[in-house]
């Protein structure tokens, strides 16, 4: 089955890819044959996954998820999303101060 995961790096970053074989790929991340990205920041280690029935719908979820910042990433991996995931989506704008 096809993945999208969600690994954490050595310098506490995330890296979100998608796979086949999500124990093969944390194995290349933290080998040779892992992203650019990892291959600086290893060891890693898988925090977090979901299963798809499609490789294009696991590449999907991975490209929306890359699309979040850090605190929203933290709550999809804590499993506070349900209740978070709308607040953490809004953009917050500082209001310039009125005269």
């Amino acid at each position: 089955m096809p993945y999208m995961y969600i690994v954490e790096c050595a310098d506490t970053s995330f890296y979100v890819g998608s796979t086949w074989d999500v124990e093969k790929r944390v194995w290349q991340h933290n080998h040779d044959g892992g992203a650019a990205y990892t291959r600086r920041r290893q060891p890693v280690r898988l925090v977090y996954f979901e299963e798809y029935e499609s490789i294009a719908e696991a590449y999907g979820r991975e490209k929306q998820v890359q699309g979040w910042g850090r605190a929203k990433r933290q709550a999809l991996i804590d499993g506070t999303g349900a209740e978070l995931l709308p607040t953490l989506a809004k953009k917050r704008f500082q209001t310039p101060p009125t005269a």
